[in-house]
């Protein structure tokens, strides 16, 4: 998915949570959000396909705006910026 904000050239912190099935890649995100500043961007790399449904629902549920999301070969790469 390409969305209007196009693929962040930074992110302030990254997550692989590659190899993890769901729910603990959204989990570990969480956690990781919780560390960050408001406006601080987080890259997410995951292998789970589920996670594709997880981050999107959890983005707008929580309030933080998912920039970019990436499907490549199985890997998943999101950018979430934290509200």
């Amino acid at each position: 998915m390409s969305d209007a904000v196009g693929h962040p050239a930074t992110c302030d912190a990254e997550l692989d949570a590659s190899g993890l099935n769901c729910p603990l890649p959204l989990l570990k995100a969480k956690m990781e959000l919780n560390r960050l500043a408001s406006g601080a961007v987080l890259k997410v790399t995951a292998t789970d396909a589920g996670s594709q449904r997880d981050f999107r629902t959890f983005a707008k549920l929580a309030g933080h705006v998912l920039l970019h999301e990436e499907d490549a070969d199985g890997i998943y790469r999101y950018w979430l910026r934290k509200a």
